[in-house]
């Protein structure tokens, strides 16, 4: 099992940025894949970004393409979302989640661990 916290959560004006924060702990963490997703009031969760277990491949959603940058830190077992440019469009709340694989996946199916998720809000 791993376990998942997200952090960095809050309240920003549209136009600013957040970073958030996943730790990892439990079983061993760089072979597994991980991602962020998010989840609007009335909407599904949706897939945000992944990266693979060793940092090389990286996939975004066409939303925050060329906003949002995920990385990770295995050393650390830290996983992280940099998010600029926000808009209101992008207050949800956003989870980690994690896969027993190292490769990426869009999928929120494919993931088998999943953090409580952080509020993020986005004032106009």
């Amino acid at each position: 099992q791993v376990q998942l916290v997200e952090s960095g959560g809050g309240l920003v004006q549209a136009g600013g940025s957040l970073r958030l924060s996943c730790a990892a702990s439990g079983r061993t963490f760089s072979n597994n894949a991980m991602g962020w997703f998010r989840q609007a009031p009335g909407k599904e969760r949706e897939f945000v970004a992944a990266i693979s277990w060793s940092g090389s491949s990286t996939s975004y959603a066409d939303s925050v393409k060329g906003r949002f940058t995920i990385s990770r830190d295995n050393a650390k077992n830290m996983v992280y979302l940099q998010m600029n440019s926000l808009t209101p469009e992008d207050t949800a709340v956003y989870y980690c989640a994690g896969r027993r694989s190292p490769v990426v996946s869009d999928s929120r199916r494919q993931y088998d661990y999943w953090g409580q998720g952080t509020q993020v809000t986005v004032s106009s």
